[in-house]
């Protein structure tokens, strides 16, 4: 059987570090979820001085430290693409490659989701031809055609996974890969790209990040950013939101103490499930 944590959080930036520790230190089971951590955009910032209590260092030596304190503290991090969240008789299932982790509530902590609109198509036949998880859901189309786009790292191994269980896989990555429109009726049928159309059963989209409202059906958004409120409730109880994900200002500091909020809140949702 699964472990089940008291609480789960997904993404590896200053939010879902911060919400790790102060879980942690409520004596609550956690573990973060996470891309590759060093491979965010407050990494590749070249000068923070605005930090308080911490001299001027780069972005990746500001995360890396922060990482260190988690690493410090036990909390485990298990990195890969997570590609749903589903609430299941009072818990929370979150898929990640081909693991699943159950939790009794979630805080999510991606990050701003730049670069990541729909492509045409893509919200009207999710879970009707098109999937983000192709070990998750390959065998649904095993013998059948299907189409990988490759919009992040990874595309290449996902695809030689649908191969090797009998499916008939057409690769695009790129700027192809940006540039495809889904069709269909009741479900998926083709992908329309460089002017020309071929037919398809299924449709792979493959991003190093899922969108958030993608991730978690039914999550409010407001303007491309989930939507909270002053505890970093969601609209669905116990899942909670902390960091750039719910909004401007993009600084270190505000996801920092959000993720704070948002484990505190977290915590007692947990607790007053227990009583």
């Amino acid at each position: 059987m699964a472990e089940l944590y008291d609480i789960l959080i997904l993404g590896a930036g200053p939010a879902g570090i911060s919400a790790a520790l102060t879980a942690k230190a409520r004596g609550r089971n956690t573990v973060i979820l996470s891309a590759e951590p060093l491979n965010t955009p407050l990494a590749k910032a070249p000068h923070i001085a605005n930090y308080p209590g911490v001299a001027a260092m780069d972005g990746r030596q500001l995360l890396a430290s922060m990482l260190g304190n988690v690493f410090e503290q036990g909390v485990p991090i298990r990195t890969g693409r997570v590609t749903g969240a589903v609430a299941f008789d009072g818990k929370f299932m979150v898929s990640q490659e081909q693991e699943v982790f159950e939790a009794k509530s979630l805080i999510l902590c991606p990050g701003a989701q730049q670069g990541t609109k729909p492509l045409p198509g893509e919200a009207e036949y999710l879970g009707k031809g098109v999937s983000y998880c192709a070990t998750c859901d390959g065998m649904l189309y095993r013998g059948k055609h299907v189409a990988v786009l490759g919009l992040g790292s990874g595309a290449e191994k996902d695809a030689a996974f649908l191969k090797s269980i009998g499916c008939d896989v057409l690769l695009l990555t790129g700027a192809q890969a940006k540039d495809v429109e889904i069709i269909g009726a009741d479900a998926v049928t083709a992908i329309r790209f460089g002017g020309e159309e071929q037919a398809v059963d299924g449709v792979f989209i493959l991003r190093d990040t899922v969108a958030a409202d993608a991730l978690l059906p039914g999550l409010d958004m407001t303007e491309g950013h989930i939507a909270v409120g002053p505890d970093m409730q969601t609209n669905i109880p116990g899942v909670f939101a902390a960091g750039d994900c719910t909004g401007r200002p993009y600084q270190v500091a505000r996801a920092v103490g959000q993720g704070n909020v948002a484990a505190l809140a977290a915590d007692r949702y947990v607790k007053e499930r227990e009583t």
